[in-house]
């Protein structure tokens, strides 16, 4: 009697507890199989990239890897994208994750949770030579130096610690179906500019197909959208970065902006600030209705239907594309068109050519529970060395993230342009604030709302919300100063007991990393909080002031590169 009692009062906890053990006998049985018998070393790497090529890049480099350390034995974990947080998730806190795994496809703030408590930091290795780069350009250098970026995306600033290795670069085009393209509008080159580029739009939405459908200029959904905005919108308000620089480091930081909203040096009335999302409610009735509520795949589906002729693209979609394409309509890649120097709206806005800020993706980090942790760090350096990066990218058809490395030739029109003006308008400072903005951008882009009311409903929200989320930040950037301060005594010391022949570089180094992590860090911070305490301010000094003749040669440079 007493074990039926027993039974019925613990039965859900059993039946958990039996699921759990037979799940964890499975996965770890399921990966015993998948290891030859001779494998010392198994090491798995997970991840989401089911794009053509990627999983054959990694066996590519394995096999590679496998032939300079013939004990390790590499396995892939390729988990579809829709599914791969509730993955990751479930492995890291079960303790079955992947020895090496992608970060990412999660909320900022529970991915930093993660970094901290799962993911082994990279801190005592980035600033030694990658073994992997003897005999080539790279030879000797830091392995963080090796990145274009100089492993900035690696890099988790409110760790304070470089935690992934990003494998590949990333930058965004405009494919187009050349063979509907010539047949709605009867010609055979792209548009030139973002005049013709409407005209051109306009023109295929007055067709339909056979059945009477309408063609679609611009396959796009709330996915894409974005990429169009911050490529042919956002650039417009450069000019934002001459009031709003404080820092002078080149970009408007979320913290910045708050700065001149709050102090009432700059406004949503600003004219550059009106032209973007202007330009943005023009391209909008191009794409389909509902835009911001469809898919990344029913974008794809229509442009690969030939339905819809132009559809912006990442690298990692280029090849995909191109396959989906294959036998049917041939394909071709152009830049975003540019509104010309005359333009009657748009010309006085825009003072170059546009940036493209191509961004290091694919960043791998090695878990906690990794066995092997010397030989995960080992292979991704091998990964990420001027040859294997090369090698790992040709086989996929994206840019390769290391110096040195040559562009693959599947990606002709992707080369970056690493020269002109980007966006200066970064709308949020965090959680509250940008679910707010993401709402009140959805009614704008589908004409719920003008532009007048989104940003009077949106600043009134900003106000209230913002100097919350602003002194979050600033605690934020005081939590990793402990680590900051051992960092700068260890390089101290190292200075300290410097040979003579490497004393002065090593001072100038400290003392660089000092004025940049520690001295400067708090300068900022303090003028931003200065700035806010002391109120509205009216005609203030720009923290700039560029010459009529230094606007006059951008504008010359811009018209040569037309």
């Amino acid at each position: 009697m007493k074990f039926w009692q027993f039974l019925r009062r613990n039965l859900p906890i059993l039946v958990v507890s039996i699921a759990y053990l037979w799940s964890t006998i499975a996965i770890f049985s399921y990966r015993a199989k998948q290891a030859p018998p001779d494998a010392k070393i198994t090491l798995r790497i997970g991840h989401w990239q089911l794009e053509p090529g990627v999983r054959t890049g990694f066996d590519a480099l394995a096999t590679e890897y496998q032939k300079l350390h013939p004990e390790v034995y590499i396995v892939q974990d390729a988990v579809p994208e829709s599914t791969y947080s509730q993955w990751l998730t479930t492995q890291v806190m079960g303790g079955t994750a992947s020895d090496i795994v992608e970060a990412g496809l999660l909320s900022p703030a529970l991915l930093l949770s993660y970094y901290s408590r799962y993911f082994l930091p990279l801190n005592n290795y980035v600033n030694l030579p990658n073994p992997y780069n003897t005999g080539t350009t790279l030879a000797g250098e830091p392995w963080r130096n090796t990145f274009k970026d100089g492993m900035r995306a690696g890099y988790i600033e409110e760790l304070q610690s470089y935690m992934a290795v990003p494998l590949a670069q990333f930058a965004y085009r405009i494919v187009y179906n050349r063979d509907l393209y010539h047949k709605l509008t009867g010609r055979t080159t792209p548009p030139s500019n973002y005049r013709d580029f409407i005209t051109v739009c306009e023109q295929i939405r007055q067709q339909c197909d056979a059945h009477g459908h309408p063609y679609i200029p611009i396959a796009a959904s709330s996915y894409h959208i974005g990429m169009w905005d911050s490529t042919m919108c956002e650039p417009l308000t450069f000019a934002a970065l001459r009031k709003l620089d404080f820092n002078r480091d080149g970009t408007v930081g979320e913290d910045e902006f708050f700065a001149g909203i709050a102090t009432h040096r700059i406004d949503f009335n600003f004219p550059p600030f009106v032209a973007r999302f202007q330009m943005l409610h023009e391209l909008t009735p191009f794409m389909p209705v509902g835009v911001t509520g469809l898919s990344r795949d029913e974008a794809v589906f229509l442009f690969a239907q030939q339905r819809a002729v132009f559809i912006t693209s990442g690298t990692w979609d280029a090849l995909s594309l191109r396959e989906q394409a294959r036998d049917t309509f041939d394909v071709g890649v152009l830049d975003f068109p540019l509104p010309a120097q005359d333009d009657p709206e748009f010309g006085q806005f825009l003072e170059g050519p546009v940036y493209d800020r191509t961004f290091a993706g694919m960043p791998f980090v090695i878990t906690r529970t990794c066995k092997h942790p010397e030989v995960a760090l080992d292979f991704l350096q091998f990964l990420s060395s001027q040859r294997g990066n090369t090698e790992f990218n040709r086989h996929i058809g994206w840019i390769p993230s290391i110096r040195g490395s040559e562009m693959p030739p599947a990606l002709p029109g992707y080369e970056p342009h690493l020269e002109g003006v980007y966006g200066a308008m970064p709308m949020t400072l965090g959680g509250d604030t940008n679910v707010k903005w993401q709402q009140l951008l959805a009614l704008f882009m589908i004409n719920q709302i003008d532009y007048t009311s989104m940003t009077a409903q949106y600043l009134a929200y900003y106000r209230d919300h913002a100097p919350k989320e602003f002194a979050e930040l600033q605690r934020d950037n005081q939590r990793g100063a402990v680590r900051e301060e051992q960092l700068m005594a260890g390089l101290r010391a190292r200075a300290m007991l410097a040979p003579p022949a490497t004393s002065m570089a090593a001072w100038i180094r400290y003392r660089q990393l000092e004025t940049d992590r520690l001295l400067m860090r708090d300068l900022r911070s303090s003028l931003l909080v200065k700035l806010i305490s002391d109120g509205p301010v009216t005609n203030a000094t720009d923290p700039y002031e560029i010459s009529p003749a230094a606007l006059a040669n951008v504008r010359r440079q811009l018209e040569g590169n037309r």
